[in-house]
């Protein structure tokens, strides 16, 4: 990776809560408003974040499907990490964040493609749980391990959501 001078934040959403990817991405929108390059690397659960909301037409086996099935299915399907009340958590945060004009997580999300944020999906997650790119919202990199590290190695701050 070649220096630019500017300063690097990195992020793993390991998380597929709702509250906490919100967090990721406030996180990630205020470092590239402070001029970072950021990047955001989505593993395991984190990866519903990335997903589209509708479903996608994709050849998978039962197994795969039966992940699709169970997880949710973007950034508003997500839970909180607390207080999730049989459902009614989301929609009460959902309420509150309605009431205080802040920006919900899909629209952070999008804030953050139209800021550079470098949203990175990975593979190897993506293989274990049967996800497909095309099951992603469009403009999500691809890459393992090494491309996270390559990024972190560099980074001025490094978090694990």
């Amino acid at each position: 990776m070649e220096q630019t001078g500017k300063k690097k934040t990195t992020i793993v959403l390991f998380s597929g809560d709702y509250d906490k990817a919100m967090a990721a991405f406030i996180i990630a929108n205020g470092a590239a408003a402070y001029d970072h390059e950021v990047t955001i690397f989505s593993t395991f659960w984190g990866l519903n974040t990335l997903r589209k909301e509708g479903p996608v037409q994709t050849n998978k086996g039962l197994l795969e499907k039966m992940f699709g099935w169970m997880m949710p299915r973007g950034a508003n399907k997500l839970g909180l990490s607390k207080m999730q009340m049989f459902g009614m958590g989301p929609k009460m945060i959902k309420h509150v964040i309605k009431k205080h004009n802040a920006m919900t997580l899909p629209q952070l999300i999008e804030l953050s493609q139209e800021m550079g944020v470098k949203l990175v999906a990975c593979t190897m997650t993506m293989d274990l749980l049967g996800l497909q790119q095309e099951e992603l919202l469009d403009g999500i990199e691809l890459g393992g391990v090494a491309a996270y590290l390559g990024d972190a190695s560099e980074g001025n701050v490094n978090l694990f959501i």
